[in-house]
């Protein structure tokens, strides 16, 4: 059960959850509040029940009104994890610089917003903190932030993909999340402490292939790069990457050779024939400009194997 206090608290909006926010984290891992459990191992977390319980359960009402795209003009340095002390400073307490509990993740990767309220977005911004910055003691500015994957305006759904590169990065960093809501202007703060645990180095990518459509000028070409492996699994983005002549639409296939699967794909509509596979592009994503590229992921079972792609073009 959802509970919320206070003026201004709404039934559900959403946060980012994976890598999760602050809020949302400090929620989702002590649902029964605070104990001394949590004191021992969640110190931040627990300091953040202390302050206002309430900014736990209204995990997904971190927002400001009317800030019309001036974010950094509404939200002074040392407040940005609390969106400027949004909501008469009830989520101060995750601007406190502190050792934060982190999510390991590669410096490539899918950060995903549960858009609860299904709002939609006019874009998604996220930022890294650059390297040398100390989460624990440091309280987060602007000049600390570097842009790392952002979107234009989607359909968000429960699940929203956004691909980050924070190449460049290791150890615990801040990811600071700007969602600007398509429903009002609303805007959406967030941040998610990450633990990069490459190096900061580029996966390698396949060769990309290319095929065309009836028209030799309207083309695509797809690569295929591994974000991350696992023990049983992988997560996989492929870029699309129209030719001379816009596309209107795409389609991308491939083989797997190594028995992988596919669990979960976003960004594009995915089928699957025994070991082929063919994605299509989502309502959002299919227009692509010459030069220009569109991306989507999925996340598969087995050991990757980076397979040749094929990639066909809609004529606008």
């Amino acid at each position: 059960m959802l509970v919320t206090f206070g003026a201004g608290s709404a039934a559900a909006h959403g946060a980012v959850s994976d890598p999760p926010s602050r809020h949302y984290g400090c929620y989702h891992h002590w649902t029964s509040g605070a104990s001394q459990q949590m004191a021992v191992e969640d110190p931040m977390c627990y300091q953040g029940w202390q302050a206002d319980a309430s900014a736990m359960y209204n995990w997904n009402g971190l927002f400001r009104e009317g800030v019309a795209g001036n974010h950094q003009g509404a939200i002074p340095d040392g407040q940005l994890c609390s969106g400027g002390l949004a909501h008469n400073g009830r989520y101060a307490a995750f601007d406190k610089p502190g050792n934060w509990r982190t999510t390991d993740r590669p410096s490539r990767f899918t950060l995903n917003l549960h858009d609860q309220s299904l709002h939609g977005a006019d874009y998604i911004r996220v930022y890294a903190t650059k390297q040398g910055f100390d989460p624990r003691i440091q309280a987060l500015k602007w000049s600390d932030l570097e842009l790392v994957g952002q979107t234009g305006r989607i359909p968000t759904g429960p699940r929203t993909p956004v691909e980050i590169d924070a190449s460049g990065r290791t150890g615990h960093h801040v990811l600071f999340t700007v969602w600007q809501a398509s429903h009002l202007d609303q805007s959406y703060y967030a941040c998610s402490d990450v633990n990069f645990t490459d190096g900061g180095t580029n996966p390698t990518t396949t060769t990309p292939t290319t095929t065309t459509t009836g028209n030799p000028s309207v083309g695509c070409s797809a690569t295929l790069r591994v974000v991350s492996q696992w023990s049983g699994g992988f997560q996989a983005e492929v870029r699309v990457t129209a030719d001379a002549t816009p596309a209107s639409g795409w389609t991308v296939s491939w083989t797997f050779t190594n028995g992988e699967r596919i669990n979960h794909a976003w960004s594009a509509t995915v089928t699957t024939d025994g070991s082929t596979i063919t994605a299509r592009n989502a309502a959002y994503n299919g227009t692509v400009g010459a030069g220009t590229a569109a991306t989507f992921g999925f996340i598969g079972f087995g050991v990757a194997s980076p397979p040749a792609l094929t990639c066909t073009a809609d004529q606008p």
